[in-house]
């Protein structure tokens, strides 16, 4: 049923460093709570989905480098490039954001639940706030943020320090944050700031 005309759809802007738990924290809220989740993540990818305008500028762009044999975006290597140029990797961005921010639009017009969950990753480095009611940051110790990101994506530390640089530091995010979810301890230590932050009246 749409949310009463009295109360204001609660959109939940679910962000954070790369590696921090962000997944973590959207798959309990789906399992736990049954919100739905719409992820900027789905949307980038259908944002160079073989055919679309913006693939095609990104191989005239970089050429074949980029390309893998089924026509598909090689995104490792386009990672290695737009993560070593900030010039680069403005350019992407200005490319996907537009694209993204208008499907994240598009759904939630769609979705009249009381609570939606945006994992916007990007979501203040993009300044995307007019999108969400709220914005809750997950973080953790840089430590474990190399470590997770080393481990899921088979970076070098190099690379992995790279990619964290390419973001807004931890520091600054949780600047933005009404909330802030603290991923340094084990899953149940996680979850239960998660139902306390959906307590709290906002």
């Amino acid at each position: 049923m749409p949310p009463s005309s009295l109360t204001t759809q609660r959109k939940i802007g679910l962000t954070g460093g790369i590696a921090t738990g962000k997944s973590t924290v959207s798959n309990y809220l789906a399992a736990q709570y049954h919100y739905p989740i719409l992820d900027a993540d789905i949307y980038a990818r259908e944002a160079v989905a073989i055919g679309s305008p913006i693939l095609t500028a990104i191989f005239q762009r970089y050429g074949d480098d980029v390309k893998e044999t089924d026509g598909t975006l090689r995104r490792q290597r386009l990672g290695q490039i737009i993560f070593q140029d900030l010039r680069e990797k403005q350019w992407l961005e200005a490319q996907i954001h537009p694209f993204v921010k208008q499907r994240f639009q598009t759904e939630l017009a769609q979705h009249l639940e009381a609570t939606v969950i945006c994992v916007i990753p990007l979501l203040i480095e993009a300044k995307l706030f007019d999108l969400v009611t709220e914005t809750w940051v997950v973080t953790c110790s840089q430590t474990q943020q190399m470590q997770r990101l080393q481990q899921r994506n088979h970076l070098t530390e190099t690379e992995a320090i790279a990619r964290i640089n390419s973001q807004l530091p931890l520091s600054e995010k949780v600047k933005f944050a009404d909330v802030v979810l603290d991923n340094s301890s084990d899953l149940a230590t996680l979850h239960h700031q998660v139902d306390l932050a959906l307590k709290r009246c906002c």
